[in-house]
């Protein structure tokens, strides 16, 4: 694989994938532009260190982390790897401004920002500690005013992808966004698990790419046999997004795979709009019990490996989940992949190059 100086090699199409996902390793400082999507249970040190010695980016998921918790797996990490990784913080936990400053106090080479749109001041602290701050965009809109909030990265998940997803496939959110914020690295992600799935966003102007559910069966995972082996049985099409019965009771749809799970999120619906009408709960904590929901049924499954009753998060990409493999094998055909398709050996080219 391709090192941060250069690919390994005199091979013509590595030299040529290489000027593809230049941008986007010096950005990240890694060997591949690779990111490990960060999955809440399953992104811990084990994982994200794995990813990063393999020439990828690996990035701890926060969301279900307190920040002591936080802080020991920064520290895990930093004693198996000494390659740069990340940290995954959504806007909406509970402790934000508490797990930003163990971000801040720890130095953190990049952060990446989920799940809304955070303050310029937020941005400002993390970047006056020396990270990176990566956002999620959906639209042209929130992409330009991310970038004028000061974020150094930008990543563009289509609904392809596995957990909280929007309404925008991959395909036609990346034709939009990547014309219009060439000052950025921007990364694709949802439903890539090929490289040439990869070489085909590269072409169309992206600096690298991440990828979840492919990781998520991963050796180095911590997630439950029974849920890897769930991916591993599962086709496109029984990863499904969760519906929302009223618009009173706003919630991010969830792809995972279809099980009790999700007739369980129906009946809770039903449920918290009863208490709504009954004047028993508000609209804003009937929405944080949607989210709690999620949250401890994914742990189910991915911890206990409940993937009947449990949230087995995958995105469409889980059709492609052949075996468990190790983070080095996986990162290996991915890249062999994406040189192969550069000659035109399989890849599809989807612009100009």
């Amino acid at each position: 694989m391709g090192r941060a100086d250069g690919p390994k090699g005199e091979d013509g199409d590595h030299q040529r994938l290489w000027r593809l996902w230049r941008r986007g390793c010096g950005f990240l400082g890694t060997e591949t532009p690779i990111i490990c999507g960060a999955m809440a249970w399953v992104s811990g040190h084990d994982l994200v260190a794995a990813v990063a010695d393999a020439g990828g980016f690996g990035v701890l998921a926060a969301s279900a982390m307190p920040p002591e918790q936080l802080e020991e797996e920064i520290a895990a990490t930093r004693a198996a790897t000494d390659r740069p990784f990340g940290v995954n913080v959504v806007t909406l936990h509970p402790r934000f401004e508490a797990i930003i400053e163990v971000c801040v106090a720890a130095r953190i080479g990049h952060v990446v920002l989920a799940g809304g749109l955070p303050s310029a001041a937020t941005i400002r602290a993390l970047k006056d500690a020396g990270s990176r701050v990566i956002c999620f965009a959906p639209a042209v809109p929130v992409a330009k005013r991310l970038l004028r909030s000061g974020v150094d990265a930008l990543i563009v998940e289509g609904r392809e992808a596995g957990g909280h997803v929007g309404p925008t496939s991959t395909l036609v959110l990346a034709q939009e966004v990547l014309p219009h914020v060439p000052a950025v690295p921007v990364f694709v992600a949802g439903g890539i698990a090929t490289g040439r799935a990869m070489v085909a966003a590269l072409e169309l102007g992206a600096s690298g790419c991440q990828v979840g559910t492919r990781f998520a069966c991963a050796s180095e995972s911590p997630a439950h046999p029974n849920f890897k082996a769930a991916l591993i049985r599962a086709q496109a099409r029984d990863a499904v997004v969760s519906a929302q019965i009223d618009p009173r009771l706003k919630s991010i749809p969830v792809r995972a795979l279809s099980n009790q799970a999700m007739a369980a999120f129906m009946e809770i619906q039903r449920e918290l709009l009863n208490a709504i009408d009954a004047g028993e709960v508000t609209l804003v904590q009937a929405q944080e019990r949607i989210e709690h929901f999620w949250a401890g049924r994914l742990r189910r499954a991915v911890m206990t490996g409940d993937v009947r009753e449990g949230s087995v998060m995958a995105g469409q990409s889980v059709a492609l989940v052949k075996e468990e493999q190790s983070v080095g094998a996986i990162i290996d055909e991915l890249v062999a992949e994406a040189a192969a398709a550069m000659d035109g050996g399989g890849g599809v080219r989807m612009a100009n190059g």
